[in-house]
């Protein structure tokens, strides 16, 4: 079977249908009329000239190629088909027309952005591009992160808020610094002046005491004289009361009395005030716990009251329970008043103590005394409130300094002078 217009090929209905799907509209224009001619077979020698005709205008005026009808062999006229040019219609309605120009457009586009990106894919794998990415992903030296950034912003805040702060120290610190210098010389000078008179009063009534009672151990001057006087003295700072214990036997018992007395008024009067003098005698008979309380009262109110000195004469008959409130007033680091001194007296049962005991012996006798007389069996009462330990302790407290005292022949029989 052979087409009318001449043609040498032979003609299928698929490839008449072929055909004129290559000429649709949808392949017109710029590129798709170049791809349609270059894939049209050129037209055999009978066919040129139907190819050349055009009998519906050119190809540039037309929206469409026109449709063409075929004739099977054999056909006297030219039979046309309805039924596809309507479908072909229906087909071209749908689809809105581009210009041909728009279509160019598209398809440099497409081709300008697929060169770009298989250049860029080139790119991406070649060294150099690795490189460079490196160098980006790395921070940079020069611009400092933004949280480092406050923080040295916070910090240099804070710097000149310090230097704010200390200047305004400086400026309110040395003007009061100058005042202080200035006036610490007469603060001192005053001071000073304050202690030597104290110390010059107590050292003249001390050599008096010494010239009345001339048959007393040098120790026990020397010793009282350095003890009293380091308490006298502003300048020292007073960790601890100063205590004194004087002990004697039956024969100095009134040189005991007043000796002490005598010692106590004399540091008191170097400071203007009096002595807090108690006496065990007085209190020997009564109960234990009101001693305690009545000794306590004494001591605390005169003290307070500006007293700096307290005599307890006959301390070994003060009851045995009592006795330890001078725990509350002889502690080396926790007494109740630290600028004070108490002098103890203690009364032995010998009836006189040998010049040629040393002061460590002294020291053992009176030791023992007390222990005998406050824990010993005939006295079982004092077991409720005093026992070994208890009289340990009070013992390490009392005893700083334990002297001797001997008898004086040159006291009257009725007063101290």
């Amino acid at each position: 079977m052979r087409m009318v217009g001449g043609s040498d090929e032979q003609a299928s209905p698929a490839a008449t249908e072929l055909k004129r799907r290559r000429k649709s509209p949808r392949l017109s224009g710029a590129g798709g009329a170049a791809q349609a001619e270059e894939a049209a077979p050129d037209p055999g020698p009978g066919g040129a000239a139907e190819a050349n005709e055009h009998p519906f205008g050119s190809p540039d005026s037309l929206t469409r190629p026109p449709i063409r009808g075929y004739r099977w062999a054999g056909s006297p006229s030219t039979s046309f088909l309805p039924e596809q040019s309507k479908k072909e219609k229906a087909y071209d309605s749908n689809e809105p027309k581009k210009p041909a120009g728009d279509q160019l457009d598209t398809d440099t586009l497409l081709n300008e952005s697929k060169a770009d990106f298989i250049e860029k894919k080139k790119e991406h794998h070649s060294p150099t591009s690795q490189n460079r990415i490196k160098s980006l992903d790395r921070p940079s030296t020069g611009k400092q992160p933004q949280p480092l950034a406050k923080s040295a912003g916070g910090l240099q805040s804070g710097f000149h808020k310090g230097w704010t702060l200390l200047l305004f120290i400086l400026l309110i610190s040395i003007p009061l610094l100058w005042v202080l210098w200035s006036g610490m010389p007469r603060f001192l000078d005053a001071m000073s002046s304050r202690d030597t008179q104290i110390l010059q009063a107590f050292r003249a009534r001390m050599r008096k005491l010494k010239n009345t009672y001339q048959s007393q151990d040098p120790n026990l001057w020397k010793r009282t004289h350095v003890l009293l006087e380091k308490h006298l003295n502003a300048s020292h700072l007073h960790l601890e009361p100063a205590i004194l214990l004087f002990a004697a036997g039956q024969e100095a018992e009134k040189a005991l009395n007043c000796l002490s007395n005598a010692i106590a008024d004399a540091f008191a009067f170097s400071q203007n005030a009096s002595a807090i003098k108690i006496n065990g005698a007085d209190k020997a008979v009564l109960d234990s716990d009101i001693v305690k309380l009545e000794v306590d009262n004494e001591l605390s109110s005169g003290f307070r009251g500006g007293k700096k000195i307290a005599v307890v004469h006959r301390f070994e008959l003060l009851p045995a329970g009592s006795t330890l409130i001078f725990y509350k007033y002889c502690d080396h680091e926790n007494a109740a008043f630290k600028d004070v001194a108490l002098l103890l007296t203690v009364l032995l049962d010998e009836q006189s103590l040998r010049k040629s005991l040393t002061l460590q012996e002294v020291e053992e006798k009176v030791r023992d005394f007390l222990w005998t007389k406050f824990t010993g069996s005939d006295v079982p009462s004092s077991f409720k409130n005093m026992d070994t330990d208890k009289l340990s302790g009070l013992w390490s407290r009392i005893s700083h300094l334990v002297l001797p005292v001997w008898p004086e022949k040159s006291l009257s029989v009725e007063g101290c002078t």
